[in-house]
């Protein structure tokens, strides 16, 4: 199944339009609508120099607790990463019917 996304800002209240897509007169699709954020807070973007400065490099030097510090590292990404995942759920779905 090919997935395409578009992101719009609507210009008129409950209406959206969409035009040049690779579809033909008559052909099913499905459409899911899922509403933006807008309060999103913007990440500054660090130079080399201000991250060199800014401390996190080496952070972890003094820690004992933490014995391989790639490693760590490396855990918390695929942590960060699984964060948000959604996991289906195996379900029967030949006693579902459309309506």
């Amino acid at each position: 199944m090919e997935a395409i996304r578009v992101k719009q800002v609507l210009l008129k209240d409950g209406e959206v339009v969409i035009k040049g897509l690779p579809y033909k007169k008559g052909q099913p699709v499905e459409v899911i609508m899922l509403p933006q954020q807008t309060n999103t807070i913007p990440r500054p973007c660090l130079t080399v120099r201000q991250l060199r400065e800014s401390g996190l490099i080496g952070l972890w030097r003094d820690r004992d607790d933490i014995r391989d510090s790639v490693a760590y590292a490396r855990q918390l990404r695929e942590q960060a990463q699984r964060r948000g995942e959604i996991h289906p759920r195996v379900a029967d779905h030949s006693t579902l019917r459309e309506e």
